[in-house]
């Protein structure tokens, strides 16, 4: 049996929109990677990057804590993380170190686990930055695709997207707060009115539709969120500015990425992305921020570079 793994998870987008809590894409933006070593007693965190260390406060070392324990592994663990997502800013940084570490202790330790299952473990992970356990970022980085996350019981649905989406991403240099993901979901209503519900299930619905569909323009003409994304823009400044911009510029459709601050536009190949990355740009600049932009496109799940 082999004593050391590596494992690569993609970042994700989570909520596209109208799926809060549901939808979860795997984009090509960035990659965590994750080397777990069977070493020593216990489980040690090693990295070089601003994460906790402290295995109950790290994302990766709370999946390891509860696959330990629930597989009785009795090796100890030495776990190097090495931050490729950028932490707190939408992407599934938290997702993609929990990812990793689910399928690296699988294919370690030969669990042979089936795919809900490592997603019910990584989603684990996401009380160490959320608070509270959820599944889309998670499911986006374990399987890649875009997913559908049904729960009660836990079933994962894995739609493989069309090949001529391409999304743009633009990621403001703020100061992001600590425990951010928690700060923005306690903005999410807890009460709706119905004419709300209706629109946005009628805009996840077709959403599904268009990827079942391979149809990117239905993907983009359906990412209009009327519950989250209003009580979150405050978190953003300069949201409505990115989001007008990058509309009249081809965008399909803008929404924020995840819990933000990072907003991500849908588009095709034939649509001019330099533009709408430009005009993103001058969005944020419109408020005096600086982001980066980044191109990228749906890709694959968390996948073994070393054994």
């Amino acid at each position: 049996m082999k004593s050391s793994i590596t494992v690569r998870a993609p970042s994700s987008t989570a909520n596209l929109g109208p799926g809060f809590d549901v939808f979860g894409l795997a984009l090509d933006a960035f990659f965590d990677q994750v080397t777990i070593t069977k070493k020593g007693k216990g489980i040690k965190i090693i990295s070089s990057d601003l994460i906790p260390k402290n295995t109950q406060k790290n994302t990766a070392g709370l999946v390891a804590i509860k696959m330990v324990k629930l597989f009785k592994i009795k090796s100890g663990l030495e776990i190097k993380i090495k931050k490729g997502v950028p932490p707190g800013f939408g992407m599934g940084s938290s997702a993609a170190s929990a990812a990793a570490t689910a399928v690296a202790l699988n294919k370690l330790f030969r669990l042979n686990l089936e795919s809900n299952s490592l997603v019910e473990l990584a989603g684990i992970g996401e009380k160490a930055s959320a608070g509270s356990i959820h599944y889309d970022n998670v499911a986006a980085s374990v399987l890649g695709g875009f997913v559908i996350v049904k729960t009660k019981p836990l079933d994962v649905i894995k739609i493989e997207p069309p090949k001529d989406l391409v999304l743009c991403l633009a990621i403001p240099k703020l100061k992001v707060p600590a425990k951010k993901t928690k700060v923005s979901r306690s903005l999410v209503p807890t009460k709706v009115k119905i004419t709300d519900s209706i629109t946005n299930l009628s805009n996840a619905a077709a959403m599904v539709v268009g990827f079942l569909k391979k149809d990117s323009i239905l993907i983009g003409n359906s990412v209009k969120d009327v519950i989250v994304e209003p009580a979150r823009q405050q978190m953003i400044p300069g949201f409505l500015k990115v989001k007008k911009n990058a509309l009249k510029t081809g965008a399909l459709g803008v929404t924020i990425s995840g819990a933000g601050p990072s907003i991500i536009a849908f588009a095709t190949r034939k649509s001019n992305l330099k533009k709408i990355s430009k005009s993103m740009e001058q969005g944020f600049a419109s408020v005096n921020t600086k982001c980066e932009i980044k191109i990228c496109k749906p890709c694959k799940g968390a996948y073994i570079i070393k054994t």
